[in-house]
């Protein structure tokens, strides 16, 4: 059962990524760089910061540092552990990955560091601003989704790969937020 799931996912992988072109490598790249996500929690943090107080904005940067310190250590414990390799250091496969970035990055892959981390910044800020900007939680699902694709596209993940992180991240945003609401009410009401 669990060759054939990882002989699927390779082979998932390299349709998907096999779909890219120089035209789009620029745009997934960018897509890919940790600097995406900073600028959208940024401007989001100083939004909530600038209508509420910078308090509470002090306490949120807290809490965002928590939520990515926490799911970062669980995602590289759970690669370590677990020892995936990455699609272009698999053996199998390697000389079939179009690798669009100009080094393969760490040796393992399950599950996606960026996957798990845009997913719970995703599901955190998306629950404290959904009472807000109804629509906004599903952009910010929208826009960790195309981030955590970018790693199939750029040739270090698989698909399951991302898909493990997006659903470990998204229950990590989730239990930040449900502490956040506890927080705010016992502490900063």
């Amino acid at each position: 059962m669990m060759d054939s799931l990882i002989a699927w996912d390779k082979a998932l992988f390299i349709w998907l990524n096999s779909l890219g072109t120089p035209t789009f490598d620029g745009f997934w790249m960018m897509m890919t760089h940790r600097a995406s996500n900073v600028v959208v929690y940024l401007v989001l943090w100083l939004l909530i910061s600038w209508k509420t107080s910078w308090k509470k904005g002090l306490y949120l940067l807290f809490f965002t540092g928590l939520l990515i310190l926490v799911t970062d250590q669980f995602t590289n414990l759970f690669k370590v552990n677990v020892g995936r390799l990455r699609p272009c250091y698999d053996e199998e496969i390697k000389s079939l990955v179009r690798l669009v970035k100009p080094t393969c990055g760490g040796r393992f892959s399950f599950f996606s560091g960026h996957a798990s981390n845009s997913f719970a910044l995703a599901i955190f800020f998306g629950g404290i601003l959904k009472f807000y900007l109804r629509y906004l939680p599903y952009i910010l699902l929208f826009i960790a989704a195309l981030i955590a694709y970018s790693r199939v596209y750029i040739g270090v993940h698989f698909p399951l790969d991302i898909l493990s992180g997006a659903l470990f991240g998204s229950g990590i945003g989730y239990l930040f937020f449900k502490l956040w609401i506890r927080f705010v009410k016992r502490f900063l009401s």
